[in-house]
C-alpha cells in the first residue's frame, strides 16, 4: 500500500508538472503573438515617420495630402474643436428610447446608463459628445499626477486593463460596489481596443468621473492613443456604432485621451502607472510636462538625428564651433540658413528664453513652408512645448526628453534581470530590473509600484521582491478560460487585498480539467489539446502560414542535398529564425508537425497542410492568402489613416497620392498612368471609390508585378 501511494504521488506530480508546462507554453504563444503585433505597430509608425522626413512634395496636391494624412492627428484650437463637435445643434428624436443625460450629472444618470448598456441600448450621439465635452473640461483642470488619500474613504480600489470588456466592469461593480464618496476607484488605463464595448466603458467611466470627481481617477494607458486605436479596433467600433457622427466622436475622444492624467499616487507611498518606469524616470518632470501636447505617443518621436542634435545644441546654448565636424555637417544640412545671432548666455534666462522662442518660431515657419501646414496647428508646435514660460527658473527640457518620459511609463515592462534596456519585444518603452525599481522607490520615498499593461493568468502578479504589482482586469483576454481578471483594494495600511473573477458565463461552466485541457487520470487526455491551447495553436499556425515563403527558403537552406526533408532540430531553428517569437519550438513540435519514422520532416508537405487548413476557411488562392495574412493588419491601419472621414472608402485621388508616397520609399516603379490604370482595374463596383478589399487587391497586383 505504501509503495502504491508513492507511485500514485509520483505519477500525479509528473501529471501536474506536464499540465504546468503546457499552460506556460500556451501562455507564451499568446503573448509572443500579441507583442509581435505591437512591434508591427511601432514599425508602421516608423515607416510613416520616415516618409515624413524623406519625401519631398512636388506639388501643392502632394503637400495637402501629406498635411492631411500625416498631421491630421495633431491638436486643433479650442474654438475649432467646439465648432466641429457642436452637439447642441443635434436633434434627439421623440422615438429615441435610450438613456438621456442632463448636466451636471447625478448618480441616477450613471445607474441609468449601466442598466441601458446591460439591455444593449445605445446612447444618442448628442449625449456622447456632450459627455466628452464636459469630461474634457474636467480633465484639463487635473494635474499630471493625481493624489489620492485613504483618509477620506475606507479603501481605494485599483483596476487594470479592461480592453473593451464591459462584462468585466459590470462584475467589478457588482462585487465591489459602485463608485461613491466612500468607494474610491483608480482605473489604470487601456479602457479601449480589442473588446467590442470600448465606447460603453468610456461612457460609464467618464460619467462616474463627473459624478464623483474626487473618488474616480483615470490614468492614461498606451491604448489611449488614436494611432493605436486604428489597428486594434476602437476606431472601427465607433464608426460602426455611430455612422453619422462617428468622426466627430472620434475627434473629441482623441482630444480627451491626451488630457488624461499620467499617474496616481496613493498616500504619497504607492505609485500607479500603466506600464512601468526606466532608469531615467523623473516624477518632477512628469508633473510639469504639458501632457496634452502628446496626442499620440507614437508621433513626434522620429526626427533626423542631425536635427535633434542641432535642437539640443541650441537649447543648451552651445556654439557650433564646439561641435564635431560630423555634427557641423549635419547641422549645415539640417539648417541651411545661417543664424543671425549667436545664442545668448544661459545666465540671462529672460534673454535666452526670447532667443529660444525666436529660434523655434523660425524652424516652425520653415517646416510649415515645407509641408504647407495650416495656421490652425500653430498651437501644437509653439515654444511652450519646449519651455514653460510661466517659470523661467524651471529646467529646460527638450520635447524628446518629455516624450521619452511618457513613452516609458506607458509602454515599459519589468524584467527579473538587473538594469534597464530597450523593450525590443513590444517595440516601445524599456525593460526595467529590480535595481531600477529600488532606485526609484528610494528616490521618491515610495513603498511599491502598481502597474498593468500585461495579461496575467491569475489577474495579478508580484515581482521585484514584491515591490512591483501587475494588475489586469480583463478576464478571458485571449480565450474563454485563458485567464482570470482581478482588482486590488488598499486600505490605510496599504496592504493589498485581491479579488479575482471570470466574467464570461461559459468560463464558469468549464470544469478544472476542461480549463487545463485533459480528463483526469488519462494519458490520452494529456496528449489532447484544450480549448485554450487549441486557440493558441490555431493563432500560431496562422502566423506560420503567413510566412510560408520565408519558411520554405529557410528549410531549403538546411536541405543541402535537395531531399525535401530536414531534421526536427533544423526545423525548430529555421522557424525561429523567420518568426522571431522566442518560443520553445522543440517543446511545441508535437502539436505542430508529424515526423517520419526516421525523425525527419517532409517540409513541403507540412507547408501544404498549413495552406490547406487556411484555404478551407478562407476560400482564397493560397499565394494571395499568405500575403494577406502577413500584411492585413498593417494594410488595414494604413487604409484607416488614409480614410480620414472613416467612411470605409478612399477616393481615387487619395489612392493615387498614397501609392506615389509608398513607391518613393519601396522603390516600386509606378508611373502616374500606371497608378491610374491600377485604380480603375480594382474598382470592381465602379463607384469611383476604393474600399478595403479593393485596396488589398491593389497590394496583391503590385507585389505580383515585382
Amino acid at each position: 500500500a505504501f509503495k502504491a501511494a508513492v507511485l500514485i504521488q509520483r505519477w500525479y506530480r509528473r501529471y501536474v508538472a506536464r499540465l504546468e508546462m503546457r499552460r506556460r507554453c500556451t501562455w507564451r504563444i499568446f503573448q509572443s503573438i500579441e507583442y509581435a503585433c505591437e512591434q508591427d505597430q511601432i514599425k508602421l509608425h516608423n515607416f510613416f515617420s520616415y516618409l515624413m522626413d524623406h519625401f519631398t512634395p512636388s506639388s501643392s496636391k502632394e503637400r495637402d495630402f501629406i498635411s492631411r494624412m500625416l498631421i491630421s492627428g495633431e491638436s486643433v484650437k479650442e474654438a475649432e474643436l467646439e465648432k466641429y463637435c457642436d452637439y447642441e445643434s443635434m436633434e434627439v428624436p421623440d422615438s429615441y428610447a435610450g438613456p438621456r443625460l442632463s448636466f451636471p450629472l447625478l448618480p441616477d444618470h450613471a445607474t441609468a446608463l449601466l442598466e441601458a448598456f446591460k439591455q444593449k441600448q445605445q446612447l444618442h450621439a448628442r449625449y456622447v459628445l456632450n459627455l466628452l465635452h464636459e469630461t474634457r473640461k474636467h480633465l484639463k483642470q487635473l494635474p499630471n499626477i493625481s493624489h489620492v488619500s485613504t483618509c477620506y474613504s475606507e479603501e481605494v480600489t485599483v483596476c487594470g486593463d479592461l480592453h473593451g470588456q464591459l462584462d468585466d466592469l459590470f462584475l467589478i461593480f457588482y462585487k465591489n460596489g459602485l463608485p461613491s464618496p466612500s468607494k474610491t476607484y483608480v482605473f489604470n488605463g487601456d479602457f479601449v481596443d480589442r473588446g467590442k464595448q470600448s465606447l460603453e466603458i468610456l461612457i460609464v467611466l467618464f460619467t462616474f468621473l463627473l459624478v464623483y470627481p474626487n473618488e474616480v481617477h483615470l490614468n492614461r494607458g498606451n491604448h489611449e492613443d488614436h494611432m493605436v486605436n486604428l489597428r486594434y479596433g476602437f476606431t472601427k467600433e465607433v464608426m460602426q456604432k455611430y455612422k453619422v457622427h462617428g468622426r466627430k466622436i472620434l475627434k473629441m475622444i482623441q482630444n480627451v485621451f491626451c488630457w488624461l492624467p499620467l499617474a496616481t499616487l496613493i498616500d504619497e507611498k504607492v505609485l500607479i502607472i500603466h506600464g512601468g518606469i526606466s532608469d531615467t524616470t523623473d516624477l518632477d518632470m512628469l508633473e510639469k510636462i504639458q501632457r496634452h501636447k502628446f496626442i499620440s505617443v507614437l508621433r513626434g518621436k522620429k526626427r533626423k538625428e542631425s536635427n535633434r542634435n542641432v535642437e539640443i545644441q541650441e537649447i543648451n546654448g552651445e556654439d557650433q564651433a564646439q561641435a564635431s565636424p560630423a555634427e557641423q555637417d549635419g547641422a549645415a544640412s539640417a539648417c541651411p540658413q545661417s543664424r543671425s545671432a549667436q545664442a545668448p548666455s544661459m545666465a540671462n534666462r529672460l534673454e535666452f528664453s526670447r532667443w529660444v522662442r525666436q529660434t523655434v518660431q523660425e524652424q516652425i515657419e520653415r517646416c510649415r513652408r515645407l509641408v504647407d501646414v495650416s495656421e490652425s496647428e500653430e498651437e501644437e508646435l509653439t515654444y511652450s512645448s519646449l519651455v514653460s514660460m510661466t517659470d523661467l527658473d524651471a529646467p529646460c527640457w527638450t520635447r524628446q526628453e518629455e516624450w521619452k518620459q511618457i513613452l516609458d511609463i506607458l509602454w515599459s515592462d519589468p524584467m527579473p534581470q538587473e538594469g534597464c534596456r530597450e523593450n525590443t519585444v513590444r517595440g516601445g518603452g524599456c525593460y526595467f530590473g529590480p535595481d531600477v525599481t529600488e532606485k526609484i522607490l528610494k528616490k521618491y520615498s515610495l513603498q511599491f509600484l502598481i502597474r498593468s499593461h500585461e495579461c496575467k493568468q491569475e489577474g495579478y502578479e508580484f515581482c521585484h521582491n514584491r515591490k512591483v504589482l501587475t494588475i489586469f482586469s480583463a478576464s478571458n483576454y485571449y480565450e474563454i478560460g485563458s485567464n482570470r481578471g482581478a482588482y486590488v483594494k488598499l486600505g490605510p495600511d496599504l496592504v493589498p487585498h485581491f479579488v479575482q473573477y471570470q466574467a464570461n458565463k461559459t468560463a464558469h461552466t468549464l470544469t478544472m480539467t476542461q480549463r487545463q485541457g485533459c480528463p483526469v487520470f488519462s494519458e490520452e487526455g494529456l496528449r489532447g489539446i484544450s480549448r485554450v491551447e487549441e486557440s493558441a495553436f490555431r493563432a500560431l499556425r496562422e502566423k506560420l502560414f503567413a510566412h510560408t515563403s520565408a519558411l520554405s527558403s529557410a528549410f531549403k537552406a538546411y536541405d543541402k542535398e535537395g531531399t525535401g526533408r530536414i531534421t526536427l532540430s533544423n526545423w525548430a531553428t529555421a522557424v525561429e529564425s523567420v518568426l522571431r517569437l522566442g518560443l520553445p519550438w522543440r517543446m511545441l513540435r508535437p502539436q505542430l508537425v508529424r515526423s517520419a519514422a526516421d525523425g525527419t520532416l517532409e517540409y513541403q508537405s507540412w507547408l501544404d497542410d498549413l495552406a490547406m487548413e487556411q484555404r478551407s476557411r478562407e476560400h482564397i488562392q493560397s499565394g494571395l492568402l499568405e500575403v494577406i495574412y502577413r500584411n492585413r493588419s498593417n494594410l488595414e491601419t494604413i487604409f484607416r489613416i488614409i480614410d480620414r472621414d472613416h467612411s470605409g472608402l478612399i477616393s481615387f485621388e487619395e489612392f493615387h497620392q498614397t501609392w506615389k508616397l509608398f513607391s518613393s520609399h519601396m522603390n516600386i516603379e509606378l508611373t502616374d498612368d500606371g497608378i491610374s490604370d491600377l485604380v480603375r482595374s480594382i474598382d470592381f463596383n465602379k463607384d469611383g471609390n476604393i474600399d478595403f478589399n479593393e485596396f488589398l487587391e491593389a497590394f496583391r497586383l503590385v507585389k505580383q508585378s515585382q
